[in-house]
């Protein structure tokens, strides 16, 4: 009939209560007494090890902490850190949600969408901070600041926009685009005006004693 909590019977070994096995235990299945409400079966195949239950669950030995959990509506993931070290990482069909995303120490945090475009949006507003570094956005076609009811506001110690066109200017003609060195007799100009086109484009014009900014402009008109 077998010894102590452990009974054979016609369709194998049957166990009851807390047992300790001191060597390993080699089994085809293993699985609870089969009941009317819950079925409970864990297979330890030569390739996988199969369980069929309406909820598992990995504690930690220590502190019984849930580690892992499933069940049909949800996966948990209770460990302090999850660690992924496929070359590939981790990818996932629908959204994720989390309240944090970093990378690891001294290793710089990097979002992109390879084949398609990255969006990031928040009915509350979106903050970028660099705390102790620079902020740097660089794309290969254009890129759009765009307030649809509010303003556009920079506020620095110092604000330089470089490699703006710059536009000579006489009493007589219109501007043209300045494409030849000023004369070594000339004074050399060094305030200039910031102008604006009817398109919104920017340009420089040598500063005078009334405005030097003429909309119909070379710079204008070709840009």
């Amino acid at each position: 009939d077998g010894m102590g909590n452990l009974r054979v019977t016609k369709k194998g070994i049957r166990l009851e209560g807390i047992s300790e096995f001191l060597l390993p235990l080699y089994v085809k299945e293993i699985h609870s007494r089969k009941v009317d409400v819950m079925i409970t079966s864990l297979i330890s195949g030569a390739d996988a090890v199969e369980a069929q239950c309406k909820r598992f669950e990995v504690r930690a030995s220590d502190s019984g902490r849930v580690l892992f959990s499933a069940d049909e509506d949800e996966i948990v993931i209770g460990a302090d850190r999850l660690k992924v070290t496929g070359t590939e990482g981790a990818v996932f069909g629908h959204s994720v949600e989390t309240p944090h995303i970093r990378a690891e120490p001294s290793q710089d945090l990097k979002l992109e969408s390879p084949t398609r475009s990255l969006v990031m949006e928040a009915p509350r507003g979106v903050q970028v901070n660099a705390a102790a570094g620079d902020l740097k956005a660089t794309c290969r076609k254009e890129l759009h600041l765009q307030s649809t009811e509010g303003e556009i506001f920079l506020n620095a110690d110092t604000i330089r926009l470089g490699n703006l066109p710059v536009g000579s200017f006489s009493s007589s003609s219109s501007f043209s685009s300045s494409s030849s060195s000023p004369s070594s007799s000339a004074p050399r100009q060094t305030i200039y005006e910031l102008c604006a086109c009817p398109n919104g484009k920017l340009y420089l014009s040598p500063a005078g004693a009334g405005s030097t900014c003429q909309s119909s402009s070379n710079i204008c008109l070709w840009s």
